[in-house]
């Protein structure tokens, strides 16, 4: 896809991969919006990319992915200035050492990793289906492997812990990708999940103090933002793979998911206990939502 005068919209823009996607994704010519929860911080890395990237086409807006009163608000932020959308990148995410609750009363890690990328999508959809060809961009992990759903405890109240939780958001957004490009078939908007290789980025910030010694040698094995920022790029933009929806990518090729992340009946599942969560009834073939829930 040729990113000339298109609009981006990248989350989770102001380090590690998000910030170095950015970077080249400015380059490219891309009307790039990015996201981030600081406004000092977002500001400068906003003034950094520019720089780097020789494009003055860079706006930001600001969002804790962890509220979705602030998704709702960045997506009627985004609309008022907006009115078309050609790559969305949902790339924001954490982890956190021990259970927290968000201020919707959800598990913060799942809250951020899946549902935050759920409801923004929702969010923007029309304008993605209005600027066809478009595409979509979910950063999952190959922890998604690992992950488990169990629907009578999704929020973890009953053994919790960082990686188990980690892992669980992963499979989401590999399910929740593949049952959205099931139901934007035809509608040229491509949906496509990827696997940005073991970065040595800042994520694990939040793991328990124990493992930071563990976690630093780990480091010293992982690959740069910058490498990890490729597949980002590439799923983005790449002619090659131009139609294609669906998809789970490591290394820029397609891999097969897990056997639970390839299960339709858990996606449709997931789909639905979603937009329960984020207070969201409307599905994709009926429109968008245009006001936040009330509850």
């Amino acid at each position: 896809m040729d990113l000339a005068g298109k609009t981006v919209l990248i989350t989770g823009a102001t380090s590690g991969i998000g910030f170095e996607a950015s970077i080249e994704l400015a380059r490219r010519g891309a009307k790039l919006v990015m996201v981030g929860r600081s406004a000092a911080k977002t500001a400068a890395k906003a003034d950094e990319v520019r720089r780097r990237s020789g494009s003055s086409d860079v706006e930001f807006l600001l969002c804790d992915f962890a509220s979705q009163k602030q998704i709702w608000e960045l997506a009627k932020v985004f609309r008022s200035r907006h009115d078309s959308l050609h790559v969305l990148v949902n790339n924001a995410g954490t982890v956190f050492a021990r259970r927290i609750l968000n201020e919707d009363g959800i598990e913060a890690t799942f809250a951020v990793n899946h549902l935050g990328h759920f409801l923004l999508t929702q969010l923007v959809l029309d304008l993605l289906v209005k600027s066809a060809p478009s595409r979509i961009v979910n950063v999952a992990s190959t922890a998604h492997y690992r992950g488990t759903l169990d629907f009578k405890d999704l929020m973890f109240e009953r053994g919790y812990k960082i990686m188990r939780a980690y892992s669980r958001s992963k499979l989401a957004n590999v399910l929740f990708t593949r049952e959205l490009a099931r139901r934007l078939a035809g509608t040229g908007v491509t949906v496509n999940a990827l696997h940005p290789g073991a970065v040595a980025s800042n994520i694990w910030s939040g793991a328990p103090r124990w493992t930071h010694p563990l976690l630093a040698l780990a480091k010293r094995l992982m690959i740069t933002s910058a490498d990890g920022a490729k597949t980002i790029v590439y799923v983005a933009t790449s002619p090659d793979i131009s139609g294609q929806s669906g998809l789970y990518f490591e290394r820029n090729l397609p891999r097969e998911p897990s056997p639970l992340a390839r299960d339709e009946r858990l996606a449709k599942q997931l789909w639905d206990e979603s937009k329960q969560l984020v207070g969201l009834p409307l599905s994709v073939r009926e429109g968008v939502a245009t006001s936040s829930p009330s509850r």
